[in-house]
């Protein structure tokens, strides 16, 4: 069933005579149902010929400047024939040009006034075929995708001055169309080239896809199009540090609600001038969304910091334990880049026991995103069997959400561990006995000197939940804790020069130090244990 109506004859023939395409001429008629937009080219084409055959030979508007004045039917045919011929003759073909964007070949087609060939060229399968090759070549896995396009923001002021035509005329009718009456041009290109995409590559179109495509359009032809506005609305085009131009289409659209209709017609010809050539493909991207992996870290070393140590340009330490676990993970999920983020962080001398620190390391933009669990497992081997100064274990996929159980109620997390204290004085196991009878006390912590130059100053208060001791020898003991999370361990220690109170030191009245100290576990129940 043919979508116009004898209403819509009028306005079809007008958009056709001043250059418009079919599928334009649909979308400026209000179709909003997919099929007829699917048709061949050729076929849409033949069919509104038929729908206007009423109107013998030529189609003459008299408006300012048509371009041309006279399009014959017949022309408008010819000029499509060569995009059915693309297999026979090898002209007419979409293809990647020496820069590296996609062009047409066909100059015999007449480019629509309005989409400047985006629904005629850029629908047909050659050119779907054309992206999908890129998409294929691009290494991703995947089993569904997102499809987003990037058109020209001129395409906006075009379609603006078809409107203001059509209105014109609709109201000589006493009929209204509103800009929201008109389907949108990127609507109607994904109604068209989502089920050609999804035959292609075998895999369904999905909007909440981590996987996606997207085509950059372009049209240096009539970049200027756009230029009158900035200087009629000069407050809708403030530069901004991530774009390169000022005519984003967000600017342009703010500007064309806010200029006068009669203003608009005085810069910018009413139908749209007919372009040379389509549009041009800048660039075709494939990119994944990030995925997570989480587990638990055990630390063995004392010689070996969380992050890369680097203090002016200079590494202090060849690895660390953000690198032991993460170089693993880049190779085996193709990943460009990764976040590494952590459960609290222990200094370079300090170990991690027990059941080890939760963390999460974010994957940003991997090729390689579907794995079993024993692959998973594997993996935990690997960076297991690489380093006898870490150890992985509960390797897991887990949500970007989920890693919010790692940070959230964070300082209200307990965190239990195990020092070797020195006193300067001599002790006897009584002067310590008094420590284990202390429950909660409340510290006041003001930010360590030495993590000064990377913490804003600030009184922190803190608990020490409990304490438990063991007598070593009249200058050692070892000193078991478990406190809040966030406390400075060595600094309520030694004092830090008096800006921990109470400290150790200050509690048994002696100059005391912290010769080593261990994390014995963080008590937070996050990523779930598994099975080894």
């Amino acid at each position: 069933m043919f979508p116009l109506t004898e209403e819509n004859k009028h306005v079809a023939q007008l958009l056709l005579s001043t250059g418009t395409c079919p599928r334009c001429i649909y979308r400026f008629c209000g179709v909003d149902f997919h099929a007829p937009y699917k048709l061949p080219y050729k076929e849409l084409l033949n069919e509104l010929q038929k729908f206007l055959e009423t109107e013998k030979d030529e189609l003459i508007l008299e408006v300012p400047n048509p371009p041309p004045k006279k399009i014959r039917l017949q022309e408008l045919e010819d000029g499509i024939d060569g995009i059915d011929n693309l297999s026979q003759n090898g002209e007419g073909k979409v293809s990647v040009i020496e820069d590296g964007s996609i062009a047409s070949k066909n100059s015999n087609l007449n480019v629509c006034n309005v989409c400047l060939g985006i629904l005629q060229e850029f629908c047909e399968k050659e050119f779907i075929k054309k992206v999908c090759q890129k998409v294929e070549a691009s290494g991703f896995e995947f089993t569904n995708l997102v499809f987003s396009v990037s058109f020209p923001p001129q395409l906006s002021v075009r379609e603006h001055a078809a409107w203001l035509l059509v209105k014109q005329e609709m109201g000589k009718q006493s009929l209204s169309l509103g800009r929201n009456d008109i389907v949108q041009l990127k609507e109607a290109y994904k109604w068209i080239t989502h089920p050609l995409f999804s035959e292609e590559l075998g895999v369904p179109i999905d909007g909440k896809s981590l996987f996606e495509v997207s085509v950059v359009f372009a049209h240096p032809e009539t970049v200027e199009d756009c230029h009158f506005l900035r200087a009629i609305c000069p407050d809708c085009f403030k530069p901004a540090k991530n774009k390169q131009s000022v005519f984003t289409r967000m600017a342009v659209m703010k500007a064309l609600n806010k200029i006068k209709e009669e203003d608009f017609r005085k810069q910018f010809p009413c139908p749209p001038n007919s372009p040379k050539a389509v549009c041009t493909v800048l660039e075709i991207e494939c990119a994944h969304g990030a995925v997570f992996v989480a587990g638990r870290y055990n630390k063995y070393s004392r010689n070996l910091p969380q992050t890369p140590w680097i203090i002016d340009g200079e590494r202090k330490l060849e690895s660390s334990v953000e690198e032991l676990i993460s170089d693993h993970l880049l190779a085996v999920f193709k990943a460009e880049s990764f976040n590494f983020s952590s459960s609290g962080r222990e200094d370079v001398d300090v170990r991690t026991l027990g059941n080890g620190r939760p963390f999460a390391i974010e994957l940003v933009n991997p090729h390689r995103v579907h794995f079993t669990s024993q692959e998973i497992k594997e993996l935990q081997q690997k960076i297991n069997n690489s380093s006898n100064k870490i150890q992985v274990r509960d390797l897991q996929l887990v949500t970007r959400e989920a890693i919010g159980h790692m940070k959230e109620g964070e300082e209200e997390k307990t965190k239990s561990y195990s020092a070797l204290i020195w006193t300067n004085k001599a002790i006897q196991k009584k002067d310590i006995e008094f420590l284990n009878g202390i429950k909660d006390l409340k510290i006041d912590q003001k930010t360590p000197l030495r993590v000064l130059h990377r913490r804003p100053l600030a009184v922190r208060t803190r608990i020490i939940h409990s304490m438990e001791t063991c007598y070593v020898d009249e200058h050692h003991f070892h000193l078991y804790l478990k406190t809040q999370a966030g406390t400075y361990i060595k600094e309520f220690v030694h004092g830090d020069f008096g800006r921990t109170k109470p400290n150790i030191g200050s509690l048994m009245n002696v100059t005391a130090d912290i010769l080593e100290l261990d994390v014995e576990s963080v008590d937070v129940d996050w990523p779930p244990a598994l099975d080894d």
